[in-house]
């Protein structure tokens, strides 16, 4: 089995965030990365090339491959923001239903800037999806 390429680096996440050209995308970064940071308590760690993640679970698929990923993350695109939402969005509906203007990938929510969602239903989602987590998978530390 192939081992998974994304892992947890050494990387300066206020250095990778600065390098953002667009300022209003480095802004809602820095607003996302504080509202993770004080929800999870962890400190930022760039994931491979660009996904500053927090905290850290291991998980098992059936297929027997498995892994390390972070618990809750985010990563600055060329066209969108990517939020890893690791529980997905299925068991989100109200949430989901009152979030503001976005699109979803299978465990990622693209949204274009911070203002066109409201805030707080996010600050849930990321607290529902992070409580999911840590009740289904073994947690790193």
């Amino acid at each position: 089995m192939s081992e998974l390429k994304t892992k947890p680096t050494d990387k300066d996440v206020n250095e990778y965030l600065n390098k953002i050209e667009n300022v209003k995308k480095r802004e809602d970064c820095y607003k996302l990365l504080a509202i993770m940071n004080d929800i999870t308590k962890e400190k930022p760690v760039i994931w491979g090339d660009s996904i500053i993640g927090f905290g850290k679970y291991h998980y098992i698929y059936k297929t027997k491959r498995e892994g390390d990923w972070p618990i809750i993350g985010f990563a600055p695109r060329k066209k969108n923001i990517s939020i890893y939402i690791m529980s997905g969005f299925s068991m989100h509906k109200e949430i989901m239903e009152n979030l503001g203007k976005y699109k979803i990938g299978k465990s990622c929510l693209y949204i274009n800037k911070l203002e066109d969602i409201n805030q707080e239903m996010l600050k849930n989602l990321i607290k529902e999806s992070i409580n999911f987590i840590k009740s289904q998978y073994e947690i790193v530390k």
